[in-house]
């Protein structure tokens, strides 16, 4: 029988842990609901939709960190409204969203850009009809 789980937090080791949590707050609305106190901290943050990222300092980095192929958990997905508007947002905030809007897997369309880690996040907006579009 399979265990009864749910998703609590997702955990995201950082070589800044202080600035990367302020920028989850600033830049995507993440509410901080823990610090530890510590230098350096550890921060939960609670994205809009519902995700918990715990952001605490790492030991150590891997080129590959930004590089959506490499085995391990690569991305965070976070559901948009309108794309081109949150597109808006976030060059307003000077994040570089360069790359170009490609077709998502499940239905509509993704832009990957970055947080300041180098992790690697996208934006996607679903039409109504898309199969994930009810997630």
């Amino acid at each position: 029988m399979p265990i009864r789980c749910r998703v609590e937090h997702l955990g995201l080791p950082a070589t800044d842990a202080a600035l990367l949590a302020e920028w989850y707050v600033l830049r995507l609305g993440a509410q901080r609901l823990w610090d530890n106190g510590s230098t350096p901290p550890a921060v939960f943050v609670r994205l809009p939709g519902g995700l918990i990222l715990e952001i605490y300092a790492a030991t150590s980095r891997v080129p590959d960190t930004g590089v959506n192929s490499t085995a391990g958990f690569r991305h965070l997905a976070l559901r948009v409204d309108n794309l081109e508007a949150a597109r808006a947002e976030l060059l307003a905030d000077g994040i570089d969203t360069a790359e170009p809007v490609r077709p998502a897997g499940g239905g509509g369309r993704v832009l990957f850009f970055r947080d300041p880690e180098g992790n690697l996040l996208h934006l996607v907006d679903r039409p109504t009809d898309a199969p994930l579009a009810l997630i």
